[in-house]
């Protein structure tokens, strides 16, 4: 069964769509699709002593997606609904928690969990209100796509692209759905407990394209009573000639306690650059990232991802002190006339933790993707990760991840 939550704010717009639709048919424009995941990851612990020798499951994800159209005139409104639902193929008690399905008292995964969405939109020109369930892409809050129900949030989010090369976002988020749970909760900071759980996440950002190399973006977060925090970002792609690019990521971060600072001190400023070179099918990149101050970086509840950090990844790199630095390579196979098949190999590692003892932590990546291109097969995808993490006298495993998608669009 779908559980369903009206977020705030929603029904008295909804009231306001209904009034809109008498002249205007929301079908016109709309789209109805099915996305079909199937998952199944495996861990295997290394380590002497620890909790478990493997986790994993095999489970099967829905996420049925209807996008209405708009209606007419010059203020246009519109309405998105759908639902998410995972089934368990495979699983037990004696392989859980594994990160992916939600865990029963008793320790055994459940046999299936779900939820349901609803998110009211009014446009106007080049700008555009949604207030509902919410998928950012943002410096100061990201969705998670990498498991099997999608991390989401709960509450209105403000995009205006008005002006030439600039777009401007502003919102407030009270809620989020985490990727283990049918239900949505308050947020509070990855560690803590809810007792610690904000009002509300406000922010407001700009991106501005400099010149056609050349980006900028600035964001501010504002975690009501726990942190507030500034984050500036640069990208900057340039040839080189002979075929060859540069691309220059540079960002920073700076957190820092606010209001009642309900989850004490947070003393963390972040900075990182990525420099990548492109030529064909290649892309070689090398990154470093420095954590400054006496804290962890602030992530929220159910471990939402903060992909905005230069070495964002499964250990997230983001301990006190910690330095760290990443070479990856990508290469893209249709360069060799094969489209749709890619490769990403990736190495990570950190140093100078401070956490009263000085401690090491590396992790490697490879992910080996296709999706078909033509045929009766196409848009079916199939994706294969592997990770290797070790961390100094704590955790050491090997991962694995076999995941096949697929987007039916019925209409």
């Amino acid at each position: 069964m779908f559980e369903f939550h009206l977020s705030r704010g929603t029904g008295a717009l909804l009231l306001a769509l209904g009034a809109g639709t008498a002249q205007a048919d929301l079908l016109d424009d709309s789209h109805l699709n099915l996305g079909l995941r199937n998952f199944w990851v495996d861990r295997d612990f290394k380590q002497d002593n620890a909790p478990r020798s493997r986790t994993g499951s095999w489970s099967q994800g829905f996420d049925l997606q209807f996008q209405s159209g708009y209606t007419d005139g010059p203020v246009q409104f519109g309405l998105d609904v759908g639902g998410q639902l995972a089934y368990r193929l495979d699983g037990s008690q004696a392989r859980s928690p594994d990160g992916v399905l939600p865990v029963q008292t008793d320790g055994t995964p459940v046999k299936d969990y779900s939820r349901a969405n609803a998110t009211a939109k009014i446009r106007y020109s080049k700008t555009e209100l949604r207030i509902g369930e919410q998928r950012p892409n943002l410096p100061v809050a990201s969705y998670d796509p990498t498991r099997q129900l999608l991390t989401t949030y709960q509450g209105a989010l403000l995009e205006s692209k008005e002006l030439k090369d600039l777009t401007l976002t502003a919102g407030r988020f009270w809620s989020i759905a985490g990727r283990e749970s049918s239900n949505t909760e308050e947020l509070y900071l990855w560690g803590d407990s809810p007792k610690s759980s904000s009002d509300g996440l406000n922010f407001a950002g700009a991106a501005y394209n400099l010149t056609p190399k050349l980006t900028g973006t600035y964001f501010f977060g504002q975690l009501e009573d726990i942190y507030r925090q500034h984050y500036l970002g640069l990208a900057y792609k340039t040839p080189l000639g002979a075929g060859y690019a540069l691309k220059t990521d540079v960002r920073y971060f700076n957190n820092k306690e606010e209001g009642r600072a309900l989850s004490g001190r947070v003393d963390n400023r972040t900075y990182g650059a990525m420099f990548s070179l492109l030529k064909g099918g290649h892309t070689l990149g090398v990154g470093y990232q420095r954590m400054l101050g006496q804290d962890v970086f602030p992530t929220f509840n159910s471990y939402a991802p903060a992909p905005y950090l230069i070495n964002w990844s499964a250990l997230g790199f983001v301990k006190p002190g910690e330095r760290s630095w990443q070479v990856r390579y990508d290469y893209d196979f249709a360069a060799l006339g094969v489209p749709g098949l890619k490769w990403m190999a990736r190495w990570m590692e950190g140093n100078d933790i401070n956490l009263g003892v000085q401690s090491h932590e590396t992790e490697r990546t490879s992910i080996l993707s296709y999706v078909v291109q033509q045929g009766p097969l196409k848009g079916v995808g199939a994706s294969w990760m592997n990770i290797g993490v070790n961390t100094r006298d704590s955790t050491q495993y090997e991962e694995n991840r076999l995941i096949l998608t697929y987007t039916l669009a019925i209409w």
